[in-house]
């Protein structure tokens, strides 16, 4: 498929190049370090190659949300989100951006959210999960009332918010002691995002902004796989809970999956059954996937064409309110 819109590809600065070691494959490590901080030599010519019109870019994880100092990551947000802004201007018919958003204060992030949508032209932002405040060690996740604001500045601009894991903290690893396999990418990272996405659901936030629209990438983060579980458990037992709809409710108004790293069709039919078509996107999750193993899926998977043009496309123009036809 031709004009393919992919959502979550990311970029780093040289000075918040990631520790790469635990790619364990010859090369990847390095290889990875570079198309990170590539926009215009590899990633575009992959682009052209797989059919991938318009990648919307996002400074990598955990990026600013890791930055304990507030106004150190206030700095590191505005110059991530300055040279993005920069580099899409050289190639805005191919690449446009998120927002990264120095959560440690939740009025320096909207007020950044606000320059970032309004006068950099960046098609709404991605927040690298948690946020780490003061210590490395702290956790604010953004159901927590003071990010109520946040939220309320989130609805008034208008455009989406892209949840995206990272790690738990090193106190909260307990679990996967000696199994290191476990870490990040092959199940912390989705198991971190499905509960941080469960306690926004959970608060009310989307009751009181109920315009509001979460993209989760991973096909979900195994969300729409335990929904009717989840509802059925909380129906018996809600323990307070201040929500006023289900989670499945709320999965169907306020939340896009895209099926960044995700590239199965078991795993994608069920996400279309659970949550329709139109609230599904494509994306690769470049660099850590690789564009030909995300593009040679799913220009082939088993879904109807009609269904593969408003996933691969049509879907992202309408949510992310982008100039193509």
């Amino acid at each position: 498929m031709q004009g393919k819109i992919a959502l979550e590809e990311h970029f780093s600065l040289p000075e918040t190049q990631n520790e790469m070691s635990r790619f364990s494959i010859p090369g990847t490590g390095e290889d990875l370090k570079k198309r990170l901080i590539d926009l215009h030599d590899v990633r575009l010519k992959e682009m052209d190659e797989f059919g991938i019109e318009l990648a919307i870019q996002s400074f990598n994880a955990p990026g600013v949300q890791a930055v304990a100092d507030t106004q150190a990551a206030m700095e590191l947000a505005e110059r991530a989100n300055d040279i993005l802004a920069e580099e899409v201007a050289k190639r805005s018919d191919r690449f446009a951006g998120f927002a990264a958003l120095p959560l440690q204060d939740p009025d320096a992030a909207c007020k950044e959210l606000t320059r970032c949508i309004k006068d950099l032209g960046f098609k709404g932002s991605l927040i690298n999960g948690f946020t780490t405040r003061e210590s490395a060690e702290t956790v604010h996740y953004y159901d927590q009332p003071e990010y109520r604001s946040f939220w309320a500045c989130v609805q008034d601009l208008g455009m989406p918010l892209y949840l995206h894991p990272r790690n738990p903290i090193a106190s909260r690893m307990q679990s996967y002691k000696g199994h290191p396999w476990l870490e990040n990418s092959p199940w912390a990272f989705a198991m971190e995002t499905a509960l941080h996405t469960l306690r926004l659901l959970g608060s009310g936030i989307f009751d009181e902004y109920p315009l509001v629209q979460l993209v989760i990438g991973h096909l979900g983060e195994r969300i729409p796989y335990d929904l009717w579980r989840l509802d059925h458990r909380i129906r018996k037992s809600p323990q307070g809970l201040p929500a006023k709809k289900s989670m499945r409710e709320y999965m169907l108004s306020n939340v896009h999956l895209t099926t960044s790293g995700n590239f199965y069709d078991p795993t994608l039919h069920l996400a279309m059954t659970e949550m329709g078509a139109d609230r599904i996107m494509f994306s690769v999750d470049y660099p850590f996937e690789t564009t030909s193993d995300a593009v040679s899926w799913f220009d082939k998977s088993q879904i109807s064409e009609v269904d593969r043009l408003q996933i691969g496309r049509t879907n992202a123009i309408s949510l992310f309110k982008l100039d193509l036809k």
